[in-house]
């Protein structure tokens, strides 16, 4: 693994999840102090003025809240696919995704 100490945000690893209008990206940064953290960024493209725009949204998350935020993500989840939409055939949705969608060439700043 390369030495990162002196790149602050340095990424070192990096998903691409294409969700119809939406693009989701996960990045795994470095700190100063060759900490790391979490972005989770939403993309959206939108059409302003005759051109295309994006509009993005980021989360950073850090190493003490992973637990919990994975935890709360899918109590919430779960709470959605088992208690209010029970009926609803999730799977067709996880067959769909396939490893074209995910891409670790493109990077956010």
């Amino acid at each position: 693994m390369e030495d990162n100490r002196g790149n602050d945000r340095e990424e070192i690893f990096s998903k691409r999840v294409k969700a119809g209008k939406r693009t989701y990206f996960f990045d795994v940064k470095s700190t100063k102090s060759n900490d790391y953290y979490l972005t989770i960024t939403e993309s959206k493209r939108k059409l302003k003025d005759d051109t295309f725009v994006f509009e993005k949204h980021k989360i950073f998350l850090y190493k003490e809240d992973f637990a919990k935020f994975v935890g709360a993500l899918q109590e919430t989840v779960d709470h959605v696919k088992n208690d209010l939409m029970a009926d609803f055939d999730f799977e067709q949705f996880e067959s769909e995704t396939s490893q074209s969608e995910f891409d670790d060439e493109l990077k956010w700043d």
